[in-house]
């Protein structure tokens, strides 16, 4: 029986992740799993709680959303460690391209019964990320200036943050002149809102900005959002719940292994929903680097 060390939202009271884990942490215990559960006081302190948990040959459960999941993610890729995810935060993106179940009982049945699977995960280098690993998706634009007022929002919380960020980023928003570089190949040069490099096919709370994205098939799509009158970029925007973006003549996919974005301007880029350094950046899969029951 699979012995469990959970890993819980630094969040103020961590009161999400506790509600969140009570059910599935009984339904484990009555199952005959061991688990243990620990607080951690940051998103450092969570790696140092993996880490220490993998070294005893414990499934590590990241309880919390996707900057607990990136944390614990992270710092586990590349090793022979298994992660298992508890949702519970406001955006639950790597989760959703799991395709793990919201339900406690088919959750806690996953986590005990799933076998360990195999998915990929993105290096970023840049002046602030030396070879850094992220689970979800690194993107640079307008995209990380709304994720940026989404994260200082102090009366919007959730989806409503993110959607007022993004009025405000794209109401200040100048075009970007981009430089893409995909496997060391040609540059492309573009006026646009933003580039996403792509492991998942969600972020930003549940937008499906790449739609063919796998986490299991050692590439990335890349989706480059053109210049485009606001009031279009604004209904992109809409369509990104749903994907109907791709049909948009501004979009473009590329897809590869190894991504350079640079730009003409200090353009922030986020990774995985933390936004804290600016381009330029290189990002490169990590093919079948972290080990996910799913």
């Amino acid at each position: 029986m699979r012995q469990f060390t959970a890993v819980v939202n630094p969040a103020a009271g961590s009161s999400s992740g506790t509600a969140a884990l009570l059910p599935v942490a009984r339904l484990l215990r009555e199952a005959g799993a061991g688990l243990d559960t620990r607080y951690s006081r940051s998103l450092d302190h969570a790696r140092e709680l993996a880490l220490q948990a993998a070294s005893q040959g414990r499934v590590v459960l990241a309880v919390g959303g996707d900057g607990m999941a990136g944390a614990v993610g992270g710092v586990l890729s590349g090793t022979d460690a298994v992660l298992g995810l508890v949702p519970s935060g406001r955006g639950n993106d790597f989760a959703r391209a799991l395709a793990l179940p919201t339900d406690p009982a088919a959750l806690s049945e996953l986590l005990l019964g799933a076998e360990p699977r195999a998915v990929d995960t993105i290096r970023v280098d840049s002046a602030v990320h030396d070879g850094v690993p992220v689970l979800g998706s690194v993107y640079a634009g307008v995209d990380a200036v709304a994720n940026r007022y989404a994260n200082q929002s102090r009366l919007l919380r959730g989806a409503a943050s993110y959607y007022a960020g993004g009025a405000r980023a794209v109401a200040g928003w100048r075009p970007a002149a981009y430089r893409i570089t995909v496997d060391g190949g040609e540059a492309r040069e573009l006026r646009g809102y933003t580039v996403v490099a792509a492991n998942s096919g969600f972020y930003g709370f549940g937008r499906r900005v790449a739609p063919d994205a796998r986490v299991d098939d050692g590439l990335l799509d890349v989706v480059v959002i053109r210049h485009a009158p606001k009031r279009l970029f604004f209904t992109m925007m809409n369509e990104l719940k749903t994907g109907a973006h791709m049909s948009r003549p501004q979009v473009e996919v590329l897809r590869g292994k190894e991504i350079r974005i640079e730009a003409d301007r200090d353009l922030p880029y986020g990774a995985d929903g933390e936004v804290d350094a600016t381009l330029p950046v290189t990002v490169r899969v990590q093919p079948g680097a972290l080990h996910v029951l799913r």
